[in-house]
């Protein structure tokens, strides 16, 4: 399939013949829009009679850092917590006026392994709020998310924290299976000769450690690999990922400059400094890019550490409630939470391309269409896989053989798309990047006076999520 997708795709017209070169002059020019007010459309609302409003509040998250840098000493939980005390903080919410607390996460800490409700406990939340987590790769926050609006809908709650946590400074470490299955013979055996002679048994081999597995299961193929095969595939060149990824980078530092990023919330950590802002924005030049070897496939791959997100530890956390509930409580919610959607397609060959079939399918669960959205957040993988994304939305064939559809929807117009930064340089704490999201959306659309966004995120597995928000009347 790989290989017809490639040939199919080339036949078809590029999204924009000078696509990389227009979108990136737009969107690094002195007129970036971090300040300019979007005209609000007159459209209609999302609201659908004898169904609950949802509304999102608040949202915070710690700053995104670099896995190994000042979170290093930390764990997974203490990160959830100080997001749900920054949370608690922003909104004065009563500890106990919450229903119930979500978290997601991917890679879990096996001492804390429900970390929504360790982390709640430490942030001095009632004991008595049932807390879970989930984990659902890059987009395990967008379930935690989504299953609280199903709580909300269903009459079973009214108020839900949801959120996610990354900790990759310290990711679990497991001995070899040889060693595992020695180790547990040790502790069930019940003479000195046996303990002796398993002791004996042991081997340097049973030593090797194993490590967290960065390939996906299913198919044995790393993540990057497949983002270079995907950009491949679509004919997104190394120069166009390159400078998508120094937009990104540009955009994050004018929106850190600007004080847009006003979800981040200041996180004293123990013994060290305060810290108060992602350290992953880091701009470049396109000679430097230029520069790096391909990470993945060598010598000829397209993928570089530049152009691809980085490993993060962070956490986030929202407030979502009924309108009906927020108003009782004296809130100003920033958004309303309309139709989401969660797609899966083959993890071979569209791993990444969770974007692609999601936005299609949540605007027809809206009524809406392309021109219709103001704002867009788009997780960034990779620069290939995002550029992958925009090329499949604006493919008719793409549209048409694998989605059944008459006709595309379009790519997103990029004086609307990802203008405070995306995870290439903000960061990708895996389980925490899908409240990033929604709360960056909400945000913009609060500051550039429009009415819908869409977010929109891949995740391991050839899985993906993509959400329509509707902003709250100002």
């Amino acid at each position: 399939m790989a290989s017809m997708l490639m040939n199919s795709l080339r036949c078809c017209p590029p999204v924009n013949p000078a696509w990389a070169v227009q979108y990136a002059t737009r969107s690094l020019s002195t007129s970036v829009q971090l300040h300019a007010q979007v005209q609000t459309k007159s459209k209609k609302t999302l609201a659908k009679p004898g169904v609950k409003n949802i509304v999102l509040v608040e949202g915070v998250r710690t700053p995104f850092l670099l896995s190994g840098t000042t979170y290093a000493d930390l764990m997974p939980h203490d990160l959830a917590r100080a997001a749900l005390q920054g949370l608690l903080h922003k909104t004065s919410l009563p500890k106990d006026a919450v229903d119930y607390i979500i978290y997601g996460t991917v890679i879990q800490e096996v001492k804390t392994s429900n970390v929504a409700r360790e982390a709640s406990l430490g942030a001095g939340f009632s004991d008595k709020i049932p807390s879970h987590t989930v984990t659902m790769a890059c987009i395990s926050s967008n379930v935690a998310m989504t299953t609280g609006v199903g709580l909300i809908t269903s009459g079973q709650c009214d108020t839900i924290v949801a959120g996610g946590v990354e900790f990759m400074s310290d990711v679990p470490i497991r001995h070899s299976r040889k060693m595992r299955k020695t180790m547990l013979a040790l502790n069930r055996a019940k003479t000195l000769g046996q303990r002796l002679s398993l002791i004996g048994s042991i081997r340097m081999a049973h030593l090797t450690p194993e490590l967290p597995a960065v390939a996906e299961f299913s198919t044995a193929e790393t993540m990057g690999h497949s983002a270079d095969r995907l950009a491949a595939a679509f004919g997104v060149t190394r120069l166009e990922q390159d400078e998508f990824a120094l937009r990104s980078h540009t955009l994050a530092k004018q929106a850190q400059d600007a004080g847009l990023l006003s979800d981040v919330i200041s996180f004293k950590v123990p013994g060290r400094d305060m810290v108060t802002k992602d350290n992953g924005i880091r701009p470049s030049s396109m000679e430097q890019l230029a520069k790096l070897k391909p990470a993945f496939i060598k010598p000829h791959g397209t993928v570089t550490a530049a152009n691809s997100s980085f490993l993060t530890d962070g956490a986030s956390a929202v407030l979502i409630m009924s309108e009906e509930k927020a108003l009782a409580m004296g809130y100003k919610p920033k958004a309303y939470l309309r139709d989401f959607v969660f797609v899966s397609q083959d993890p071979k060959d569209q791993l990444l391309l969770g974007p692609a079939y999601g936005t299609p399918k949540v605007l027809a669960r809206a009524g809406l269409t392309m021109d219709d959205i103001d704002v867009f957040e788009f997780h960034e993988a990779f620069a290939g896989q995002i550029m992958a994304n925009l090329k499949a939305l604006d493919s008719d064939w793409f549209a048409q053989t694998y989605m059944g559809r008459k006709a595309k929807v379009g790519a997103p117009a990029m004086e609307k798309f990802n203008l405070w930064g995306g995870s290439l340089s903000l960061g990708h704490p895996f389980g925490a990047t899908g409240c990033r999201l929604v709360t960056t959306v909400a945000h913009r659309l609060q500051k550039e006076g429009g009415q819908y966004g869409l977010v929109a995120a891949c995740a391991a597995g050839g899985q993906g999520h993509a959400m329509v928000i509707e902003a709250y009347p100002q």
